[in-house]
């Protein structure tokens, strides 16, 4: 047996001057030989910690066991037990904050952690390479809608089917995948691998819908009378602004737009697609969070000569995963740290110019834990810029929840969503992810999903016993 390393087997990457150019995926994947080797470091511990911090309790020493047996069809079927998504996770999952962070060894001093993700985006790639598939089951206990085909959505809808559901997503967009296709760019999680995914979901039974805008072209009533149950799962998607002055100049926009133009609508391989995207040579993204991170890198590919993130907060409050922020910063991207923007300024033709900004300093923690950012006076400065992202979050949308009054929405404009069991105040209906939570990540949206479909299928079982 080889020797366990002290440190992760690493994983080759495109080189930072090179990828800065284009947008074909950072990271390059694991061999076999790499696989193995970063198997190899496993305790197989026998209460494994971090199976209880992995929100879709993945068995992760059973398939990094399969993986040093060499058995990659045995490693799949585990975490296909648990994933629908494990390709997805694999690139996109903040494992260093949950099944890493509790790994055994790496609380050794000596050792880092198992590199959990890279080995689930190894056999996760290994099976969509080798068309690996389960046989699907009969789809007789009853019909499920499914709201949003999202990671949480696509997520019930999957367990339900491999419970014997029939499942239908109802998709607003032309495409399946949520943020996962218009948000995530593809030099972190390539469209391709997305379609895999969602076609080995579909191979189950799901249906998916797409184009179908849930209180416009079909009522929640008609969906609550032709289905057993029904899961909303539509995410965060409306985007929130700032608003300080100078916000309707040109050049000044969301993330989501941003993000949606270049993704979904492909407006990165223009002219090919017809999507043209704002190109500047000075951007400025506001935020700090893995959205920030994704608008940054995507307006370094698209050409600009100066990105720089403003942020209000130093790097050690950066909300963002650690790998994106490095990534950022070997391909150039420059940080503005305890920054914060108070006006936008134009040329006198409603164009944008620059952006007003003031320092701060952190103050007494907020609500959050965090020290709160306060503007030091008479400390503004100006950043050139013809071109603003922000990326400070967004909220609910609003077209499905104002056509649906009888379902109660908490103070914030989510859906009220019981935390253990994600039933709304209207029987057979439930929700996750983003639009109950605000804006998380992506395995947590899976993790509300697989609660879903359990508490779904008891629903269903406990009404057809009465």
């Amino acid at each position: 047996m080889a020797k366990r390393s002290y440190t992760k087997t690493p994983m080759k990457e495109q080189d930072p001057i090179v990828r800065s150019t284009n947008f074909s995926e950072v990271a390059l994947g694991y061999t076999d030989e790499e696989g193995r080797l970063e198997a190899i470091r496993c305790l197989q511990c026998k209460d494994a910690p971090c199976i209880q911090y992995c929100p879709v309790m993945i068995d992760i020493p059973g398939f990094i066991q399969a993986i040093k047996d060499e058995d990659m069809p045995e490693a799949y079927r585990i975490i296909n037990r648990f994933s629908n998504l494990p390709a997805i996770c694999g690139r996109v999952c903040p494992q260093e904050k949950q099944c890493e962070m509790v790994c055994r060894l790496g609380k050794s001093k000596k050792f880092e952690p198992v590199a959990i993700g890279k080995l689930e985006r190894y056999v996760a790639d290994w099976a969509l390479e080798n068309a690996v598939s389960e046989e699907p089951i009969p789809l007789d206990k009853g019909k499920v809608a499914v709201i949003g085909s999202g990671p949480s959505g696509l997520t019930v809808a999957g367990d339900l089917a491999k419970m014997g559901y029939e499942a239908t997503i109802f998709e607003a967009l032309h495409k399946a995948g949520g943020v996962l296709s218009y948000g995530i760019p593809e030099f972190r999680l390539p469209k391709s691998i997305v379609a895999k995914e969602i076609n080995q979901i579909k191979a189950a039974g799901v249906k998916i819908e797409t184009n179908v805008i849930v209180g416009r072209t079909i009522t929640m009533e008609e969906i609550m009378d032709q289905f057993d149950a029904c899961y909303i799962a539509v995410g965060a998607g409306t985007p929130n602004f700032m608003g300080i002055p100078g916000t309707g100049l040109n050049g000044v926009q969301a993330s989501s737009e941003f993000l949606t133009r270049i993704n979904l609508m492909h407006g990165y391989e223009f002219p090919k697609y017809d999507t043209p995207v704002k190109r500047s040579k000075k951007v400025a993204v506001i935020g700090g969070g893995n959205v920030a991170m994704d608008a940054a890198r995507s307006a370094k590919r698209l050409g600009a000569d100066q990105v720089t993130v403003i942020y209000r907060r130093t790097v050690e409050e950066l909300p963002a995963r650690e790998e994106e922020y490095h990534h950022s910063v070997e391909e150039g991207i420059e940080y503005e740290w305890l920054t914060a923007p108070v006006e936008y300024l134009g040329d006198g033709d409603g164009n944008l110019v620059g952006v007003k900004c003031i320092k701060m300093e952190l103050g007494e923690p907020d609500d959050s834990g965090r020290r709160r950012p306060v503007p030091i006076p008479d400390s503004e400065f100006i950043i050139e810029s013809s071109e603003v992202i922000e990326a400070i979050g967004q909220g609910p949308n609003k077209i499905l929840l104002e056509s649906y009054p009888d379902m109660n929405l908490n103070k914030w404009g989510y859906i009220d969503a019981d935390e253990e069991t994600c039933a709304t105040n209207v029987p057979g209906l439930f929700a996750g992810g983003d639009i109950v939570t605000g804006a998380a990540t992506v395995i947590l949206a899976m993790g509300a999903g697989k609660l879903a479909a359990k508490e779904i299928d008891a629903y269903i079982t406990q009404q057809k016993d009465q």
